[in-house]
C-alpha cells in the first residue's frame, strides 16, 4: 500500500497516517481483501472509512442530523426547497468493486459475507463493468435482515434499495437526482421519492407523508437539497420511535441510556408542533407506555421462568461458506449467535439464528436475585 498516495487522498499527512494505524485505524485480511478501518471519525475522516490493499478508499457514510421542530429547522437549514424520500427500515450498506470483487461494507467498515452475497444476487453484472468507481449506499431491509427484521416492505426475505451514490477515493455523494437517473439505469429498487416542496410549505407536506408512513409501520423521511449544496436531514415517525423503544426496552440493558431518552424527548417535541389536542396527546403517551412496559415486563417474566432472553432471526443464503462467515463476523462484532442446522432449499438453504441479547440476561437474572440497580 502506498501510505503517501492514501494519505494525499484522505487529506492528512503520511506521518499522521502512520500515527493512527497505531491507534485509531483496525486491520483486517478477513473476509478478503485486505484493508485498514478507521474505528471512529479522526481527523475529520469519518467512522467507517475504509482503505483497500490496493489502495482505494471508500469514505464512511456520514451521519444524518435529525431535526426536532421541523418546520424551523427546514426553513433554517435548506436554501430554497426541499426533497422528500423515505427512510427505510434497515441496514446501511456501501457497496463497491474492489479488484473486480463486489464487497458490502457495514457502517462500520467490517465487509458483511451476507450482505456481499445478497449484494452480488441483487445487482447487474453490468452495473461495476460500465462504473467501476461507484460506490452503492443502500439499504437493505426485510424480515431475514439478521440485524433489523422488518416486515413493512414488500419481500419475504431482504431486498436492497438505493439511496445514495457515491465515488471511491472521493468524498461526498452524487446527490439525489443522480441517484434515481442511476438506479432507473440498471434496473435498481430506490428509497421512495415523495417530491420537491418549497421551503415555506414543506413541512406540512412532510407531516402529512409521515403520519401516513408511521400508520404503514414505516420509518420516516430523508429531506435533501435538490442541487445537494447542504447535508440531509431526517426524521421519523412515533410508531418508529415506540418500535424503537419496544426493542430497547426489550433488551433493556443492551443499549445506551441516549437511545431511550433522545425518542422520548422526539414524543415531546413532534406532538407540541403538531399541536395535538389532549385526546391526540394521550393516545401518544398510551402508545409510548405501552412501548415501555410491555416488553420490559416481558423480559423479566421470561428470566423469571428461566428462559435466555433472545431474538429469533432468519437467513437465506446459496453458499454454506457465507453462512459460516456471517457467524464469524457476528463473533467478531461481539454477538453470540447459535446457528440452526441448515435446511437445503431448491437455491441454497435457510437458517434459523438464535441471538443472545447477553447483557440483558446477565443483569436481568442479577436483579431477580436481589442485586441492588
Amino acid at each position: 500500500m502506498n501510505l503517501s498516495k492514501v494519505a494525499e487522498k484522505l487529506g492528512i499527512t503520511v506521518d499522521r497516517l502512520q500515527s493512527l494505524q497505531d491507534t485509531k485505524i483496525s486491520e483486517s485480511s478477513w473476509p478478503e481483501p485486505q484493508l485498514l478501518r478507521f474505528d471512529k471519525e479522526i481527523s475529520g475522516i469519518e467512522a467507517g472509512t475504509v482503505i483497500f490493499g490496493n489502495g482505494e478508499i471508500v469514505w464512511g457514510y456520514p451521519s444524518i442530523r435529525r431535526p426536532l421542530m421541523l418546520e424551523a429547522a427546514i426553513k433554517r437549514h435548506f436554501i430554497d426547497s426541499v426533497v422528500v424520500e423515505e427512510k427505510m427500515n434497515g441496514h446501511n450498506v456501501r457497496i463497491a468493486s474492489i479488484d473486480g470483487d463486489i464487497v458490502a461494507l457495514t457502517r462500520g467498515g467490517f465487509i458483511c459475507p451476507y450482505s456481499t452475497e445478497v449484494a452480488e444476487k441483487l445487482l447487474p453484472e453490468e452495473i461495476f463493468e460500465e462504473m467501476p468507481g461507484l460506490v452503492l449506499c443502500a439499504e437493505m431491509v426485510g424480515p431475514e435482515n439478521p440485524y433489523v427484521s422488518s416486515e413493512a416492505y414488500p419481500t419475504d426475505s431482504i431486498d436492497l434499495y438505493l439511496f445514495d451514490i457515491a465515488q471511491k477515493n472521493r468524498r461526498g455523494t452524487l446527490g439525489v437526482h443522480k441517484t434515481h437517473e442511476i438506479a432507473e439505469r440498471f434496473g435498481l429498487k430506490a428509497t421512495a421519492f415523495f417530491g420537491e416542496y418549497p421551503l415555506k410549505t414543506a413541512h406540512e407536506r412532510i407531516k402529512e407523508i409521515v403520519i401516513k408512513l408511521g400508520r404503514q409501520g414505516r420509518e420516516g423521511v430523508v429531506m435533501k437539497d435538490p442541487e445537494n449544496r447542504v447535508a440531509p436531514l431526517k426524521y421519523t415517525s412515533s410508531e418508529s420511535n415506540c418500535s424503537d423503544l419496544e426493542i430497547a426496552f426489550r433488551h433493556y440493558n443492551d443499549y445506551a441510556l441516549d437511545f431511550f431518552l433522545s425518542r422520548a424527548v422526539r414524543e415531546g417535541f413532534q406532538s407540541v408542533e403538531w399541536e395535538e389536542s389532549e385526546e391526540e396527546r394521550r393516545e401518544r403517551a398510551r402508545r409510548i407506555g405501552e412501548s415501555i412496559l410491555f416488553p420490559l415486563t416481558e423480559t423479566i417474566k421470561k428470566k423469571q421462568q428461566g428462559e435466555t432472553i433472545a431474538q429469533r432471526i432468519q437467513i437465506r443464503v446459496k453458499s454454506l461458506a457465507t453462512a459460516r462467515g456471517f457467524e464469524y463476523h457476528l463473533r467478531r462484532c461481539g454477538i453470540r449467535a447459535i446457528f440452526d442446522p441448515p435446511l437445503p432449499e431448491d437455491d441454497g438453504y435457510t437458517i434459523g439464528i438464535t441471538k443472545i441479547i447477553m447483557s440483558t440476561n446477565d443483569k436481568t437474572e442479577a436483579l431477580l436475585n436481589g442485586e441492588m440497580w
